[in-house]
């Protein structure tokens, strides 16, 4: 008979007992009302019932561990799921609702085409018609921003008179915001009003006087660097 008392707080002892039937019997006489698991041999020998009880004395403090854990994961999962979850900071809820603001704002404020759209309106055709406008973008020719999965390049970029090419002004802009903008961020920028442009939007003379434009790009980006 081997009695074991794990160290962990919360542990279940155990002992093991082995024997014949009549020998087991007499021994469970004073376990009063204490759980019993039985195991029995029909046709095993001394040594075999030593080795297997030996053998059970081993790994049943790994097996109560293992249900405690489990137990406790349980209880860890149910709490969680009835504590209400941490609220975001309320600064970071404002920029994402002005985010979400400024993306609609652009969105609402020109025509935006998909590439397969452009590519249509291009003139090209075939299974790899919509490459195209991922060329222009790849070479900094045009931008597109990113909405549920999808490019989309804006309108005001195109030259209906070079059968919708990119505007030849926007590459040097473009060039000139290199990696300081996103493509949101020169979306936003090219429909907001710009005061060094005297309260006019961007994209509204890109196509008319595009040095005016690059001269704006350039008055953003040193600010951006300067602060």
């Amino acid at each position: 008979m081997a009695t074991i008392y794990p160290d962990e707080p919360g542990a279940v002892a155990f002992e093991t007992l082995s024997g014949t039937a009549a020998e087991v019997r007499k021994k469970l006489r004073s376990a009063d009302d204490d759980q019993v698991v039985a195991l029995a041999l029909e046709h095993g020998t001394p040594k075999l019932r030593q080795a297997l009880a030996q053998a059970v004395t081993l790994i049943t403090p790994l097996i109560l561990a293992r249900l405690a854990r489990r137990d406790q994961e349980t209880l860890d999962k149910l709490v969680d799921a009835l504590v209400p979850q941490v609220p975001p900071p309320q600064h970071l809820v404002a920029e994402a609702r002005m985010n979400a603001e400024a993306r609609t704002d652009v969105l609402m404020s020109a025509e935006w085409l998909t590439a397969a759209q452009l590519s249509e309106l291009a003139g090209f055709s075939g299974q790899n018609a919509s490459a195209q406008p991922n060329k222009w973008k790849r070479d900094g020719k045009i931008f597109a921003v990113r909405q549920q999965g999808n490019d989309y390049y804006p309108g005001y970029a195109l030259d209906a008179d070079a059968r919708y090419r990119p505007l030849k002004g926007l590459a040097p802009i473009l060039k000139r915001f290199g990696n300081d903008l996103e493509d949101w961020d020169i979306a936003i920028w090219f429909a907001s009003v710009n005061s060094f442009l005297g309260g006019v939007r961007p994209m509204d003379i890109l196509k008319s006087d595009p040095d005016r434009v690059l001269a704006a790009a350039q008055d953003e980006i040193d600010g951006v660097l300067h602060g």
